[in-house]
């Protein structure tokens, strides 16, 4: 296997078994600084614990590995099944989502005396080669609990920083990094001539079955900046009025706005005049010259059009990103807020593009309980491209798509213009 870095691995066994690892330690490092109190918290029902999203994540593996393939497996509990589903209709019953938040039982320890259970029965069951899967198929569904885990450690850090927001102390999850406030540079453009591409994956290494099948697409030309929109580019736009001017605004979206008052970005505030945002390193002045974050489908739509621009479809974002090296400010840099100051495609914000999560042409979703994990989503959500601060690196790829309604803005969620040639 290929892995994202380059790096070519020796053996199935030794793939499986090095990013199992990597990833399950990688989890443990995001909740090592957080309190029992911390991992117990819901702020909203679109949010979990942290102490949810690490026993979920080992029931993923447990339901969908272990229970089925691996002879003489015994559950650490019978009754986690019930807690630590999410979604998965076929695969049994499931707490109510909005109160994952009141599950002060089982405890932290025994959460991680969980994880440990399957990691152990996991590890085993491969050295023993136990498992009853042929080794490609164990090996995909192996990697594929990975890059879930991996979509959860972000989940984990950006859930508990709209819990912390409400907290009047503003604890910081992460070391404060030095505050800049920078000047604003004007954005570059580059040119891409369109025509008759291929977007999706291409079939080799890991990707989620919503990336594909791939398919033909037809792009006139087109131009994208060269960098997500800043924070003082989105202060230009409040205060000439962009939250005011209906004009700017689709109908749905003007709505939202005025039910939930937005008049700045989520975590945005005033303070000895100036403007200061809460972030994962604690209270901080907003950074002009960073990435916006936090904004949601509506308000990025009404930047744009403010701007005399427009968001990127999803197969512009992706043929111009095919052929770019994947870097960028992403969870393993440790920053964990956007940091900007260089062009790219990649990292620091998810940026919303105007393409509705939908099917592709011929998309078929698995058998069984895992055919839940994207195919049921498609529909009124909105695509978003690139990663952020808070994604890891190794699950990047071009064809990569997240959805998120368009309402929504607890996510690292941002935007880049674009417009036609």
């Amino acid at each position: 296997m290929t892995l994202l870095d380059g790096r070519t691995e020796p053996s199935r066994e030794a793939s499986a078994s090095d990013l199992f690892g990597k990833t399950r330690a990688q989890s443990l490092a995001l909740a090592a600084p957080l309190s029992d109190e911390d991992m117990g918290l819901q702020s909203m029902e679109d949010a979990s614990p942290p102490k949810w999203h690490l026993a979920h994540t080992t029931w993923f593996f447990e339901e969908f590995i272990l229970k089925p393939s691996l002879p003489g497996y015994q559950p650490r509990d019978d009754r986690f099944a019930l807690l630590f589903n999410s979604y998965y209709v076929q695969a049994g019953p499931r707490h109510t989502r909005s109160r994952r938040g009141l599950l002060s039982r089982p405890s932290v320890p025994d959460v991680l005396s969980y994880r440990a259970h399957v990691e152990d029965a996991l590890r085993d069951g491969l050295d023993r080669d136990a498992f009853e899967l042929e080794g490609d198929r164990l090996d995909e569904l192996i990697t594929l609990g990975c890059h879930h885990e991996m979509q959860h450690q972000e989940l984990l850090v950006t859930d508990l920083l709209n819990a912390f927001s409400y907290n009047p102390l503003l604890p910081a999850y992460r070391a404060p990094g030095p505050a800049q406030v920078c000047a604003v540079s004007t954005p570059g453009w580059t040119c891409h001539d369109g025509g008759l591409l291929e977007i999706g994956h291409d079939g080799t290494g890991f990707a989620c079955d919503c990336e594909g099948p791939r398919h033909k697409v037809w792009l006139e030309p087109y131009r994208l900046a060269d960098r997500p929109v800043t924070n003082g580019e989105w202060i230009a736009f409040m205060e000439d009025g962009g939250y005011t001017d209906q004009t700017l605004w689709l109908m749905e979206g003007w709505a939202v706005k005025e039910q939930n008052g937005w008049d700045s970005p989520l975590y945005w505030w005033r303070q000895d005049d100036a403007w200061w945002t809460f972030t994962l390193q604690g209270p901080r002045p907003v950074d002009l010259a960073a990435p916006v974050v936090h904004v949601s489908y509506y308000e990025a739509d009404a930047f744009a059009r403010w701007a005399g621009h427009r968001l990127p479809t999803e197969a512009e974002w992706e043929a111009a990103a095919a052929a770019t090296r994947i870097q960028g400010n992403f969870l393993d840099s440790g920053a964990l807020v956007p940091v900007g100051r260089r062009p790219g495609l990649w990292g620091d914000v998810w940026q919303w593009t105007s393409s509705a999560f939908s099917p592709y042409p011929g998309f078929t979703p698995p058998e069984g309980a895992i055919g839940e994990y994207n195919g049921k989503f498609m529909v009124n959500q909105m695509v978003l491209r690139g990663g952020s601060c808070a994604t890891p690196q190794r699950q990047m790829r071009a064809s990569y798509r997240t959805f998120f309604y368009p309402h929504q803005r607890w996510q690292m969620l941002g935007l880049r213009l674009a417009g036609d040639q």
